[in-house]
């Protein structure tokens, strides 16, 4: 029973909110409507619709996919400093890391969904219920390890605002027994997601033993960044109070995690290079271009000096500290890992293609709107969960605050 008083509670809070507020959910709510029409095409003419072929099957959707996961990925981040080592200015604000993975998880599975075209077929993935084909797809493995860290997640965030609505400790053992189930969990759900691509044998581009390795240093980059964004606008807009040196911190862990990713990057390029194989033929598509089919090579370039710039600002002390330099570094990053999960590891993995045939890819409008779509359902989804731990944490909005008095009710904290 006050498990329900604490939903109602929740929910009387994301209708209350300034002009600012509301104005926000309005543009997303005409992104989603914008973009939900663009996916009904797709659902009635079917993936036709979409750009998508027999030489590049996987492209926009597994790309988003792809990172997203490593978004989500990214909360342990901030659980680590704040659970096993206790260091109190990360540990007021790692709810929000895992709200964040939350979200992100929910946007991957509705990637997963629009990618298999029929949305039906997505009862297959289902434990028990559906055909998995368990353990041999990699697909099904990749799906356990989300629907876990979902859950996982979903149950450590609920128990903590519950617990503080009702105005109670919360239950210290479980939270850390679950947590640390997290941590492997949050790696787990991004190596699985490289090993579906180091499935492929006909696929060279993605048969390297650091892809996982990588896979994690750029998720440990990428998530980062959107949450010391959403820090700083939290701090401006609402009570919510961090200190900066929580902020800092963030950031100088974010550039061991880059200088990690460019040292494997940097490997992978060596023996690629050096070697002189066939397999080069990929890796000279998306840096070089072959013949006239240059495509996708400002992309690439573009993401490797978004990466680089964000490293020196991230490395040196001085910039790391300055609010203007930090968010440009963080915007920096954000973006160079979305285009090398988007562009830069999806295309080249298919072009050529096994006949040696260059299909020139670029997502549809199609995709473009249904991706809008998931990443405003997905925005939507995290503004209503912010809202609601906000208010509860730092607004002291409790059971307390509800009157149940005026319809007779006398709701007891439980014991």
């Amino acid at each position: 029973m006050n498990f329900i008083y604490f939903i109602k509670g929740s929910i009387r809070l994301i209708f209350k909110g300034s002009k600012t507020y509301y104005a926000w959910l309005l543009f997303l709510l005409i992104l989603i409507v914008w973009g939900g029409l663009g996916y009904a095409n797709q659902l009635r003419d079917g993936l036709i619709t979409t750009h998508m072929r027999d030489s590049v099957s996987w492209a926009f959707y597994i790309g988003n996919f792809t990172f997203l996961v490593g978004v989500a990925a990214a909360a342990i981040m901030l659980v680590i400093p704040a659970y096993i080592y206790n260091w109190k200015p990360i540990k007021e604000i790692v709810i929000f890391g895992e709200l964040l993975a939350v979200c992100a998880v929910i946007m991957c599975i509705a990637f997963i969904v629009v990618d298999i075209g029929n949305p039906l077929r997505f009862w297959h993935m289902l434990p028990v219920l559906g055909t998995m084909n368990f353990p041999y797809s990699m697909l099904s493995w990749d799906f356990f390890f989300l629907l876990a860290y979902l859950i996982i997640n979903f149950v450590v965030v609920s128990h903590l605002l519950y617990s503080i609505f009702y105005k109670k400790e919360y239950r210290k053992k479980m939270v850390l027994t679950i947590v640390f189930i997290s941590i492997p969990m949050a790696v787990g759900i991004h190596t699985v997601t490289a090993f579906l691509y180091n499935a492929l044998p006909a696929r060279p581009f993605w048969n390297s033993a650091l892809l996982a390795p990588r896979f994690l240093a750029s998720a440990f980059c990428s998530g980062p960044a959107i949450l010391l964004i959403l820090f700083q606008i939290l701090r401006k807009m609402t009570h919510f109070e961090i200190k900066d040196e929580a902020i800092w911190r963030i950031a100088e862990l974010m550039v061991y995690a880059m200088f990690i990713y460019l040292f494997f990057t940097i490997a992978e390029l060596f023996k690629e290079f050096y070697s002189g194989t066939q397999h080069l033929l990929y890796w000279k598509y998306l840096l070089f271009g072959i013949g006239e089919n240059k495509e996708i090579v400002p992309y690439s370039w573009l993401s490797i000096s978004l990466g680089c710039l964000a490293f020196i600002l991230f490395l040196i002390p001085k910039t790391r500290k300055n609010f203007v330099t930090l968010n440009i570094g963080a915007v920096a990053i954000y973006a160079s890992v979305y285009v090398e999960k988007g562009i830069a590891l999806i295309i080249p993995g298919f072009t050529p293609d096994v006949l040696g045939q260059i299909y020139v890819y670029t997502p549809s409008m199609t995709e473009i709107r249904t991706a809008a779509m998931i990443f405003s359902l997905g925005s939507l989804l995290f503004t209503f969960v912010v809202k609601i731990a906000i208010a509860i944490i730092f607004e002291n909005y409790s059971i307390d605050s509800i009157s149940f008095q005026k319809r007779g009710m006398n709701i007891q904290p439980e014991t």
